[in-house]
């Protein structure tokens, strides 16, 4: 623990960023398209330095594999709670900042500390444990094969958009008790809060819509997470309900979708997949592509030592899992992909609390492609595919492939597009025209808004 302590002030070793005060961009095409280098060259000059989250949000990146744990696993001494940001409070982080939705506070798991953390995670973690593996199971097999069924028949598809963005979304609609017209709303304003459109009306919808859900199961419970935690003796108000479920959503569909489109493209990359278990593609992911790449951010609670690396209190100091799994030390255990090693889950109090249903989600959700269509491959080369830039991610684009037409195996109303992949093809456009609210039609009579993905999936399979 003395390496936490802060020791007379000193200088920084010539070369480390720190000297000069420099601090590295994670963001834009040149990180987002190899962001090993950027954590090599910072893991050259100390175990954490200098980044930029966005232009004007200045953090500390942890790159080591120890010092990320002794971080993760001190909350005596680095917290959570985002409301110490010094810079923030002060105003000195841009408000319109495209960090900021990941990292203002809520009053749920992922920014509390202390009992207040351990009275929302005992409430969280004991309604997810009454998921039962078979029925996800199941639940992942129908929505798989119901969006499957909307590109089968054309022998192309976008499996990042089309699918496995899409099914992490829906498969939540089930989780949390959705009907059609909240399930619809969910569904729109978190795709529009991950791919930044509007993200200030989608924040209003999102809110609307989890405590009109929220209502909703106080009146008329169900079998589901939200009546879970409603139930829970935790007693949890409306406002911290809602904030537990943004929670789940927003961590449980970004990562599922990145570890889904990360392990489809390693295997069906040829070279490095070729032969290559679901399972073990999965741990390659987990090791060499984590899909939350950076991010636990915690605030020392006092100005600080951490390896030699000085660190001020109420400064962000971000946990890169990504370089702390490529940490050298780690060798041995990444070559053999150990599970125990990794920490892609994170660590600590604040370590992800469905590291297993999120497994089974992602290895099914694999399963029932390549069993849908056996011949998939990629219609781009490998290398060519395109990153998500941002500091938190690491996550595709689009993953275009092809394959041998199938038809569909089951019927429906045609779904709309108001969370619409990428852009359908030709034959197809008809069919998916976007229909977010605000971009009706004009004039005397409004153009009729298509079903939504949720409400389209209820109608085929009458759940």
């Amino acid at each position: 623990m003395e390496s936490l302590q802060r020791p007379v002030p000193q200088s920084p070793p010539p070369g480390c960023p720190m000297h000069a005060g420099v601090s590295t961009p994670l963001y834009g095409e040149m990180f987002s398209a190899d962001p090993g280098a950027v954590y090599d060259k910072l893991r050259a000059n100390g175990p954490a330095a200098p980044v930029e989250l966005a232009p004007g949000v200045d953090a500390t990146l942890v790159t080591s594999h120890e010092a990320a744990l002794r971080v993760l696993q001190n909350p005596g001494m680095f917290a959570r709670d985002s409301r110490r940001w010094a810079a923030l409070n002060e105003g000195r982080v841009p408000m319109d900042s495209p960090v900021l939705p990941m990292m203002f506070y809520r009053p749920n798991c992922l920014f509390t500390d202390g009992a207040e953390h351990l009275r929302l995670r005992k409430a969280v973690t004991e309604s997810l444990d009454r998921l039962n593996d078979n029925r996800l199971n199941r639940h992942v097999e129908r929505i798989a094969g119901y969006l499957i069924d909307q590109f089968s028949a054309l022998g192309r598809a976008d499996l990042l958009n089309d699918y496995a963005k899409l099914l992490p979304l829906l498969l939540f609609n089930q989780l949390f008790g959705c009907p059609a017209d909240i399930g619809d709303r969910l569904t729109r304003s978190m795709s529009a809060l991950f791919d930044g459109l509007d993200v200030i009306q989608a924040n209003e919808e999102l809110t609307s819509c989890l405590m009109d859900l929220v209502a909703l199961k106080r009146r008329q419970p169900g079998d589901d997470i939200t009546s879970w935690l409603i139930q829970h003796p935790a007693g949890l108000r409306d406002e911290e309900l809602k904030d537990q479920l943004v929670m789940l959503m927003g961590a449980g569909v970004e990562p599922e979708r990145n570890l889904i489109g990360n392990a489809l493209l390693l295997l069906l990359s040829g070279e490095g997949g070729a032969g290559l278990r679901i399972e073990d593609a999965l741990d390659d992911v987990l090791w060499n592509n984590p899909p939350i790449a950076n991010y636990a951010t915690h605030y020392p609670m006092q100005d600080l030592n951490l390896g030699g690396v000085p660190m001020d209190a109420g400064s962000p100091v971000v946990i890169s899992f990504a370089a702390a799994n490529s940490d050298p030390v780690l060798t041995d255990a990444r070559l053999t992909l150990s599970k125990g090693a990794h920490l892609a889950w994170g660590a600590g109090p604040h370590a992800c609390p469905a590291k297993s249903p999120a497994q089974l989600i992602a290895l099914s959700a694999i399963e029932c492609l390549l069993n849908a269509l056996p011949d998939v491959t990629l219609a781009v080369p490998a290398e060519s595919v395109e990153w998500r830039p941002g500091p938190f991610q690491r996550g595709l684009v689009s993953l275009p492939v092809r394959f041998s037409p199938v038809a569909a195996r089951t019927t429906g109303p045609a779904v709309g597009a108001d969370t619409a992949p990428a852009p359908a093809p030709a034959q197809a456009a008809a069919e998916q025209v976007q229909a977010y609210p605000q971009a009706a039609a004009t004039g005397p009579a409004r153009a009729p808004q298509k079903k939504g993905w949720w409400s389209s999936f209820l109608d085929v399979f009458r759940v």
